[in-house]
């Protein structure tokens, strides 16, 4: 597997960012590792909160949100996934599999050790994210859903997902900046928009960002429709308390809260949040405001 490391010089001076990175080496499936990086913030005895990101996105994504969790005494963990951020970006697109991403993931779980976890997760860190605690609850103590879903291609995909998809394998250039900032409603300074395009100095590393929407399951007989069928079946079994936080202009994930409402006994009897203003990335339309709906959610949650 060839991979490309982004050059650390890239990072310096982004906006709002002033956080220590991380790293651990993972099995990258292919008799090889590839190195993950994650923040690690707050005090190392607070309350475990896993932030996850998706697509195009990174870690930036949470900076504002993460002041707010560590002043209420909470520690915070938010990785890169691999192809994105400072984590290490295989070359090829046939490189990333969801299955793949699922198992880089949960060997970087493994080996920062975190339990009693509040996940909170958006876009692909939802996909991911959900599997995690599908395959090893027992570290997991609360989740937060946010602009997300677990989608098994047993329903047709949308109109705006089609396009979007169509959108990400012909435009050229791949501009992550630009593909946040369209997905925003209070929209990103040109040095925000910069420092969502700093982890990609050109095309050779954007396969796993091109490559993302191609992977969300289609149809019934994609390679990750039974898997996620499996793990909407432990799920749905599942006893953790569940928030919902979406975004009231995210057109594409509008009314997927009512699924984990519906299917996750823990979503009964809590405060679920949409949030007016806020589009499909909604930890820059209202970050602050989610972080403290999150704090609130787990204190009433203990």
């Amino acid at each position: 597997m060839d991979v490309l490391r982004t050059d650390d010089a890239r990072f310096d001076g982004l906006p709002d960012f002033d956080f220590a990175p991380h790293y651990v080496d993972i099995d990258d499936t292919d008799g090889g590792s590839l190195r993950v990086h994650y923040l690690d913030e707050g005090p190392p005895e607070g309350e475990v909160v896993l932030v996850m990101h998706g697509e195009p996105t990174w870690s930036y994504l949470y900076r504002h949100m993460i002041p707010v969790f560590t002043a209420a005494g909470h520690r915070v963990l938010a990785p890169d996934l691999v192809g994105f951020g400072r984590s290490d970006k295989p070359v090829q697109q046939s490189d990333y599999t969801y299955q793949r991403h699922v198992e880089w993931m949960s060997d970087w779980l493994r080996q920062v050790n975190a339990t009693r976890i509040t996940l909170v997760c958006q876009d692909w860190g939802g996909l991911i994210g959900l599997r995690l605690l599908a395959a090893m609850p027992e570290r997991f103590a609360r989740l937060v859903v946010a602009n997300t879903a677990l989608p098994t291609g047993d329903h047709p995909m949308s109109d705006a997902f089609k396009a979007w998809r169509e959108f990400s394998q012909t435009v050229d250039p791949f501009d992550a900046g630009r593909i946040v900032y369209c997905g925003t409603e209070t929209k990103l300074t040109p040095e925000e928009v910069a420092a969502y395009n700093a982890p990609f100095p050109d095309e050779s590393y954007k396969a796993g960002a091109r490559v993302f929407p191609m992977l969300v399951p289609d149809g019934p007989d994609d390679p990750a429709a039974g898997p996620n069928r499996a793990a909407w079946a432990v799920l749905e079994t599942l006893e953790l308390p569940v928030l919902t936080a979406f975004g009231a202009q995210d057109k594409v994930m509008a009314g997927v809260e009512k699924v984990f409402q519906h299917k996750m006994p823990g979503s009964k009897g809590q405060a679920h949040v949409i949030f007016d203003g806020a589009g499909h990335f909604l930890q820059e339309d209202v970050g602050p405001e989610l972080a403290r709906a999150v704090v609130t959610f787990m204190s009433g949650n203990v």
